[in-house]
């Protein structure tokens, strides 16, 4: 390892009796990019907080450029050209409180800090050279330099100019990660640090980040990438690092690696995960439903034609009151339950498209890659051909599992909210139907608890489904706004043939023409309401109100 720009050996860290870290020991060679992959709680984060000073080790040794090192703060390994880029919403790093007072001192700032080490009242340029301040002579800062060279630093990532001026707490979440992110390559570093920062970026900017970090590593910088995107790590890393409670189980050559093996390493197992199959039938909810509704009724005409009765006829109503408590709690007991399976339903389909994308379609693009070298090197015509034609056969299988992976979990709405997820949603479904679609979306929306974005956006894929099958629609008109009253409203309103009668759910359930049904469970499941009006100038109007809080924080 006399080549290697890091060396780590036997390293440990420990908080009380608490052992995080237990003898690591690995090299890291100038150039190398290198995946560093575990589950949460792995101790991924605190050995790049190890490694670059944030933490200092409770035993073993840490060597940087051929001598032993032992940092006792960030100013020390930043020193060296150890940069370390956390989450946008990461820790706030140490190394800023020096830069914190010369602004304070020069521009009289106040320094409010943002839980990334950021300055929420100053602006992006500010941020971007804290402590790395141009200046002109007799100490005076060159403002229009450092703006300049902040636009081109941003133009790489396809960042309007005037966002150099834009303050940092009026950032989203992803420029807040760019920001951090240029900060750390503002001069070129011997070792980059990235830890989990991935999900923060949209699909456009992380291959702008993968071009970028294949780019620095090409001139000698060495770089620790924590994700768990193993699609990424195959495609940019040289090799992959596992942790499992703290033990380093694995340092594999990324092109000998398999993604299956990966994962069942990162787990600590090699059982596949089941599936477990959706055992609730929506006949008994809605069956549920119905009996009280009758019980209902039949109390009420009790009720009036035994007014003047004697106390038998008492005793009757008070029975068939117990008999509707009864059934009402049996009722709620049906609602918590169908809840729950839909929570779990919904925790299944996330790990399926989880498992789909990190096992399957790894495992087929690795066949694909293996192909395409047998295709390359085959002289033989027809033989390329075959090759060839499985090859496309593999990819037309890969796209459609990704759709899949998409029905099953839209990744829009982990990153971006239901607001994105649904503009997404919508913009695919008008394109693959040939149907003009008119998209509203209420700009003060904001994010919501999981559970209810989850459950509007499959009323909404579900309503679109619907007009698909049923309407022969040409124009669909979708809107979702908060009202005065702080609940949701969804409205989804077709230029199609309409209905017949109205609907009657109970009749669509028994002929298992679940599309309505369904929407009017998750509705009902919310505490919301739902009606369906047929104008007479045709079409339908799907209408759907469901309480809801105030935006959550992000």
């Amino acid at each position: 390892m006399n080549d290697a720009l890091l060396e780590v050996n036997s390293l440990c860290k420990s908080f009380d009796r608490l052992e995080v870290l237990k003898g690591l020991t690995f090299a890291v060679k100038a150039g190398e990019v290198i995946a560093l992959v575990g589950r949460q709680g792995s101790g991924k984060s605190t050995l790049l907080n190890l490694l670059s000073g944030t933490m200092t080790p409770s035993g073993g040794t840490i060597v940087f450029d051929g001598k032993q090192r032992r940092f006792s703060n960030r100013n020390q390994s930043r020193k060296l050209g150890i940069e370390v880029v956390h989450q946008s919403a990461g820790p706030v790093n140490r190394f800023d409180a020096p830069a914190n007072l010369l602004w304070n001192r020069v521009l009289g700032v106040e320094t409010a800090r943002s839980t990334s080490g950021l300055l929420d009242r100053s602006d992006f340029t500010h941020n971007l050279f804290l402590g790395m301040e141009k200046q002109q002579s007799l100490g005076i800062l060159d403002w229009e330099q450092m703006i300049q060279e902040a636009q081109n630093l941003i133009a790489e990532f396809e960042l309007p100019p005037s966002i150099t001026n834009v303050q940092v707490r009026n950032l989203s979440d992803e420029n807040r990660q760019i920001l951090l992110l240029l900060r750390s390559m503002y001069h070129p570093s011997r070792l980059l640090l990235l830890d989990d920062i991935l999900p923060a970026l949209s699909f456009e900017r992380q291959s702008i980040l993968i071009r970028k970090l294949k780019s620095i590593a090409t001139q000698g910088t060495a770089v620790i990438i924590v994700s768990d995107d193993l699609k990424t790590l195959f495609n940019l890393t040289d090799r992959i690092m596992v942790l499992y409670e703290g033990c380093l189980v694995a340092d594999r050559k990324t092109a000998d690696a398999v993604p299956r093996e990966i994962v069942e390493l990162i787990v600590g197992s090699s059982r596949q995960e089941e599936v477990s199959p959706m055992i609730w039938a929506l006949e008994s909810y809605h069956a549920a439903q119905k009996q009280t509704e009758e019980l209902r009724k039949a109390q009420t005409s009790l009720k009036e034609s035994l007014q003047a009765q004697d106390s038998l006829n008492r005793e009757l109503i008070e029975r068939q009151q117990n008999q509707l408590f009864a059934l009402d709690k049996l009722n709620a007991a049906l609602q918590a339950t169908q809840r729950r399976l839909i929570s779990e339903r919904e925790g299944e389909r996330k790990s399926l498209a989880r498992e789909l994308h990190d096992q399957i379609i790894q495992d087929l693009l690795g066949i694909n890659y293996r192909l395409e070298e047998i295709e390359e090197g085959e002289k033989n015509p027809g033989i390329r051909k075959e090759v060839s034609s499985i090859r496309k056969g593999i990819r037309n299988a890969v796209s459609e599992l990704r759709q899949v992976c998409s029905n099953l979990r839209p990744p829009a709405i982990d990153h971006h909210g239901l607001s994105g997820a649904i503009d997404s949603l919508a913009q695919e479904w008008a394109d693959q139907h040939a149907i003009d679609l008119q998209l509203e979306i209420d700009p003060a929306l904001g994010r919501l608890p999981e559970m209810i974005e989850l459950s509007v956006f499959r009323i909404i894929q579900e309503g679109l489904r619907n007009v698909r099958k049923h309407a022969e629609a040409s124009h669909v008109k979708l809107s979702l706004q908060r009202t005065p009253s702080a609940s949701l409203l969804v409205q989804l309103e077709d230029d199609g043939k309409g209905l017949m009668a109205p609907a009657d759910l109970g009749a669509l359930s028994l002929g298992k023409h679940y599309g309505l049904v369904g929407i009017s469970e998750r509705v009902a499941l919310l505490g919301g309401h739902m009606t369906i009006e047929s104008p007479r100038e045709g079409g339908t109007i799907l209408l759907v109100e469901i309480p809801s809080p105030s935006p959550v924080a992000t």
